[in-house]
């Protein structure tokens, strides 16, 4: 069944990709906003339409949207300097508006925006869900994916990498709550949305959206690797240090630190877990735990050679 033209920003990122194929398995025909002609591990089978340019192309935008039955903007930036933040994260959406006379939009969004105080990086994402809403009124739904993992996220890739090879596993805030999702189940639900489009502001969630504490978050990836480590629990002031030599070291390289005060803010946050009223309606239900989901990213980064332990 063929439902309509689906454009997509943000398709060759980490979500993105997935969007796609879970928007093409669903029964759309997808176009897509890119810089250059895509090559994707995920979209085997799967041609969608290439529109090229980026963000900062108004007639790229404007070709992207033409006729669109929905947009998915899943284009964004999640680290770099305040500037860079506020000029993907939410210029980018007054860009997009001037592009979208029409059609429905789904704004990905983070739950970080929930807690914008936190971080420049939850600022920006609360920023451009107040243009986002301002801009499209009722043709918007705001969607908050709490932290993603899963197959070609190479910014958890790091925690898979210690999990591996580390004597030891860190346990930070044992008091917090972290919800999460599998990028597959994230994809689903996002096309879901797709075919049947609410106004509001909606959270995705795999099957527990109360969310894991950290210690049941390491304990779950030590045995998605068959190993016994030791839980230590690391001092939040220990994060800031690490944050601050990080930012120290990578600050004359003109690189983007991998860990920042902010990124501790959000890391250490008491509650990341998602309330009833927060979830999304009529979402598919997830195939994968917490547990399964692990076990499938780290079989796919061994297959492509990113994991090796």
């Amino acid at each position: 069944m063929t439902r309509g033209l689906a454009a997509v920003t943000g398709a060759t990122g980490f979500l993105g990709q997935h969007v796609v194929r879970a928007l093409a398995d669903a029964g759309w025909r997808v176009r897509i906003l890119s810089r250059r002609e895509p090559v994707s591990p995920f979209w085997r089978g799967l041609t969608p339409e290439v529109v090229v340019g980026d963000l900062d192309n108004a007639g790229a935008l404007a070709r992207l949207c033409s006729g669109a039955d929905v947009i998915i903007h899943a284009a964004g930036l999640l680290g770099g300097t305040d500037e860079a933040l506020r000029r993907v994260n939410v210029e980018g959406v007054q860009r997009l508006a001037d592009a979208t006379p029409q059609g429905h939009v789904l704004h990905i969004s983070s739950l970080a925006a929930r807690e914008s105080q936190l971080s420049p990086y939850a600022a920006s994402k609360r920023a451009g869900e107040d243009l986002a809403r301002r801009l499209f009124g009722d043709r918007v739904t705001i969607i908050r994916p709490p932290a993603i993992y899963g197959p070609g996220d190479r910014e958890t890739l790091p925690f898979f990498q210690l999990a591996a090879s580390s004597p030891i596993l860190p346990v930070l805030a044992p008091e917090s709550r972290v919800a999460l999702v599998q990028v597959e189940d994230a994809a689903r639900q996002i096309a879901a949305f797709a075919g049947d489009p609410a106004p509001g502001c909606f959270a995705l969630s795999d099957a527990q959206p109360q969310g894991y504490g950290w210690r049941e978050i390491m304990q779950t990836v030590a045995q998605a690797f068959s190993r016994k480590i030791p839980l230590v629990r690391i001092p939040t002031s220990a994060l800031y240090v690490s944050a601050s030599i990080d930012t120290f070291a990578n600050g004359w390289r003109r690189r983007r630190p991998a860990l920042t005060f902010g990124k501790v803010k959000e890391l250490t946050h008491a509650d990341w877990g998602i309330r009833p009223d927060e979830c999304a309606p009529r979402a598919p239900a997830p195939e994968f735990n917490l547990l399964t989901g692990f076990g499938r990213t780290i079989a796919w980064y061994r297959s492509q050679g990113w994991l090796r332990a």
